[in-house]
This record gives C-alpha cells, structure tokens and sequence, in this order.
C-alpha cells in the first residue's frame, strides 16, 4: 500500500514506520503525503487508541532527501501548492495532520532525527529516543529556516533559550541533551525502544476511554495558546457536562466500583462532543 512508510495495526496499536533505511528515512514528499494518509487511517479506524512512529534502520529520519543538490529547496516546501501558487511546507502539512490527530502519539526516535525528523516529532504527544538517537535543528546551517510548524512547537517544549540555542547553532546533539531539556521522555537502550513505547502505549489504551482521550488531547494542546485560565474553564465545563452523561463515563464509575477492567462503548469515529465552540483553525493565506 506504501512505498516508504509501513504501516501496522496490533493490539490496538498502530505503528508507522518510516521506511528508507538505506537514506536514513530522508523526508519525501511521497513520504509526506503517505504520512498523512496514514494519520487519515488512524482517525477513521476505532480500533486504533494509541499511534506509534518510529523509523526503519540506523534513522529515525536525517532530515529532507538531498538527493536534488543545491536546488532541493529552490521549488519551496512541497509539490502541494496554495489557489495563489505559494508552496507549502511539507513538514507542516505532516505536523499539522498529527497534531490534529484524535489518537495519542508517541514517537520513538532509533536513531537520526535531524531537520524535519526533528521537528515532525514535536507535535506527538510523547517522545522515547534510544541511546544511538542524535537530533539536530539545522536549518540555519543550510541556508533556510526552521518549518513544520516548529517555531511553535519547538518553544513551548524546552521553552524559549533552549530552543533559541539549538536554532541559532544549528549543531547536532545527543540523546541525553535531549532528555535533560525535556525534548525526550526517557532513554533506552536501542534493543528495549520500542518494547518500552508499546508497554507505554498498551496502558493506555486497555484503561482509558478513546472519546475521553482525544478530547483531552485537544484540551492540552489547544489551550496552550489560550490567553487566560478561563479559556480552559469554559472547555473544561462544557467537557464535564458532555462527558458526565456519557455511557463510557457510567462504564467508568461502574467498572471502578466493580473492580473490573472497563469496556468503554464510546466511538471517535462517530464524532466528538464540540466542547469548543469558538475554535477555528486558521486558513493558509
């Protein structure tokens, strides 16, 4: 079905793997448009509750396939282009299916993660590197500057100086900078990364209810643009109320009482209750 990522389906897990191994995982845009389509499957199958990627090989990804030389970035971001002929930035378009995603992701970077095999990683909701991951914002040192959406990504997950410093040096760093300024989870080693993401993505998805979690997806990441706790009072309320009467919400009281594990009927494919009635997302202009 792909011809440069895989993925899987198991256990209510799915894991997408970049897969150019032999090119590190350099970003494409046939990688770009199989990634989106991928995230597309994850929201329409109600058997999927957690979302796994991770990369084929040595990589995780090493950034933008440089194979078109000095003219790679000359055409602009991507082959998708705006009704007014501007090119838009494939690392975005990723970025912002997964963070529009209705399903947890977790990021399990094996090795490379440089450019936008970097900044693809930051809107998932959880990061684990192994201890060969090498990650690098090196845009500065190709003559562009950061993309997929990273300049308001990258601040709000180390904060400002650190992501100002790997920016403006552009250098390459390990694992365990990466876990000290909070960009990482946690470090493993290579052989135990992906046994850890699943054991991580297995707990939540045998405890908690798939509607609940993607709402509370939205919450956190929406309201980090919020300008005032109110925002998050308003969503908070109008969460509680439509949850509260909820089936999965009498499964969860019902199953703690009964010390059972739950079976919680709720679909996100049959909609999510709009607790925010004044969001809009931004057009492209």
């Amino acid at each position: 079905m792909y011809s440069e990522i895989m993925y899987d389906v198991a256990d209510h897990i799915a894991t997408i793997t970049l897969n150019r191994p032999a090119q590190l995982n350099a970003f494409t845009n046939t990688m770009m448009r199989e990634l989106i389509d991928a995230f597309d499957q994850v929201d329409a199958d109600d058997d999927v509750r957690v979302v796994i990627v991770t990369g084929a090989g040595r990589g995780f990804c090493a950034g933008a396939d440089l194979s078109g030389g000095g003219d790679t970035f000359k055409g602009g971001g991507s082959d998708v282009q705006t009704k007014v002929g501007v090119p838009r930035d494939g690392g975005g378009l990723v970025s912002l299916r997964i963070f529009e995603c209705t399903k947890p992701v977790i990021g399990a970077i094996n090795g490379a993660a440089v450019g936008v095999g970097a900044t693809m990683t930051l809107p998932m909701d959880i990061r684990l590197a192994s201890d060969a991951a090498r990650f690098g914002f090196v845009f500065a040192r190709r003559g562009i500057v950061p993309e997929a959406c990273s300049s308001w990504f990258l601040p709000r997950v180390v904060g400002i100086s650190q992501a100002a410093e790997w920016v403006y040096t552009g250098r390459v760093f390990g694992a365990a900078e990466a876990h000290g300024a909070g960009l990482v989870r946690s470090v493993h080693p290579a052989d135990d990364l992906i046994t850890v993401a699943r054991s991580l993505a297995t707990e939540i998805a045998a405890n908690t209810a798939p509607v609940s979690v993607a709402l509370s997806r939205q919450m956190l990441w929406r309201m980090l643009g919020a300008s005032h706790p109110m925002e998050a009072h308003r969503v908070d309320s109008r969460g509680i109320k439509e949850r509260g009467r909820s089936a999965d919400s009498r499964e969860g009281v019902m199953s703690f009482l009964e010390k059972r594990a739950p079976v919680f009927p709720d679909t996100v494919s049959a909609g999510l209750p709009d607790i925010f009635p004044d969001w809009e997302a931004p057009e492209f202009s």
